[in-house]
């Protein structure tokens, strides 16, 4: 991932009015799991596709082309659910390490256009192009020309929404979606928001959406016509924070934070094993990503953390400090095969596993883990692993020990 990743947004109580420019763009690919996939297979664009696994796994949606949507199939839905929705629906299984690929080639179109960009999850990205008009034009223009291309160079298909605020800047392209961007000039963001459902607004789920149509409550526009103490009086701290979102208000800005608090890798396996070899191979895997990504961001770790989740969904979390902080391959997998020796009693059914990396620091502090002699090998291998992998793609390059494991699928990753 590029270094834009270092931007992300924090909150600021006092920011209490929208910005004078509508200079926040939301770009949010669409569709974008399944895009990837229509890449390779052109034949299925115009179906409803799936991406998520077998129709008959258990698992969740991972993604649903548009066609897909209209039969009511969306993320996070159960893969059998989806399947009685809409049997003639192909289902897929997802492949997460070609998504991050995809997904920094997008990143890298983004920096081109501004310093400050914050990619929210691996499809979507706040783009701040305040004070970018000499390069790029006025925002609207730049907005535009810049999801144009994103299509071209990568023939996937996205939308924007261009405001003042994050959150109208959201609001703004899920509206826009497909292919399309939403401009909200400043000053009409209240009128922007009046006719659209209280979910549509980020934060309001279902529970306070339930609460405001007791209310009498449905659209925004009909929050709006609640006051600050009236909201404040029903909901409480939650009620200020109505009454600004219903109007475009929110409390972000964006600022530098120079490196991620944890990188940490997860599966859920399709079937609950105890298989040693398959959990041992899977720990590999996710150790090999996990340091990868160390590496790329410049960055050595100090804590490893492993989590294993059993079958019946109790869960266990073990994390060991290292004597020095290391970015190699070796050294946390060796920390991770000792948290599980600690954690798993080699029968108990295991429905999912987790490798976690944090307490960063850059630079390189890899003194007294290793000799010399053996530390300058592993680092000369991790470099050239990575060159290869950057190549080729992840999956390509492994170490023995993640090879010959069942196919997996990555169900998590932050």
């Amino acid at each position: 991932m590029p270094k834009l990743a270092q931007f992300r947004a924090k909150r600021d109580p006092s920011i209490a009015e929208t910005d004078s420019t509508a200079s926040i763009l939301h770009v949010d690919m669409d569709a974008f799991f399944v895009s990837v996939e229509l890449l390779a297979r052109p034949e299925l664009k115009g179906l409803p596709v799936v991406v998520g696994g077998p129709r008959d796994q258990r698992g969740v949606v991972s993604s649903a082309s548009y066609e897909a949507r209209r039969y009511g199939i969306h993320s996070a839905m159960p893969l059998r659910t989806a399947a009685k929705l809409c049997p003639q629906a192909i289902f897929l299984d997802g492949h997460h390490a070609l998504y991050g690929q995809w997904s920094d080639r997008v990143a890298a179109i983004l920096a081109r256009y501004s310093p400050i960009v914050e990619m929210a999850s691996i499809d979507e990205a706040y783009v701040d192009l305040h004070g970018t008009e000499r390069l790029h034009g006025p925002p609207l223009s730049a907005a535009n020309r810049l999801l144009r291309e994103i299509t071209a160079t990568t023939n996937l298909p996205c939308s924007g929404g261009l405001g003042a605020t994050r959150l109208i800047a959201k609001v703004a392209s899920d509206q826009a979606k497909p292919r399309g961007l939403v401009w909200v000039p400043p000053g009409g963001e209240a009128a922007f928001l009046a006719p659209l459902p209280v979910r549509r607004i980020p934060g309001i789920g279902r529970v306070t959406e339930a609460a405001l149509k007791n209310l009498g409550i449905e659209t925004v526009g009909q929050l709006q016509g609640w006051s600050q103490e009236q909201l404040e009086q029903t909901f409480g701290r939650w009620g200020t924070a109505l009454y600004r979102k219903s109007r475009g208000i929110d409390s972000y800005e964006f600022f530098v934070d120079a490196e991620p608090k944890s990188i940490s890798h997860n599966q859920t396996f399709g079937q609950d094993t105890n298989d040693r070899a398959q959990l041992q191979s899977t720990l590999s895997h996710l150790c090999q990503k996990a340091t990868k990504r160390l590496r790329d961001a410049g960055l050595h770790a100090r804590t490893v953390t492993l989590t294993v989740r059993f079958a019946d969904f109790r869960t266990i979390t073990r994390s060991q400090t290292l004597s020095e902080p290391s970015d190699l391959d070796a050294v946390v997998l060796k920390a991770v095969a000792d948290l599980f020796s600690r954690s798993w009693n080699g029968v108990g059914m295991l429905r999912l596993v987790g490798v976690a990396l944090s307490s960063f620091s850059a630079g390189s502090g890899q003194l007294d883990l290793l000799d010399p002699g053996r530390r300058e090998k592993l680092e000369r291998l991790a470099r050239a692993t990575d060159r290869l992998r950057d190549t080729f793609g992840f999956s390509k390059v492994q170490f023995g020990g993640s090879l010959g494991s069942p196919r997996r699928r990555d169900s998590g990753r932050s």
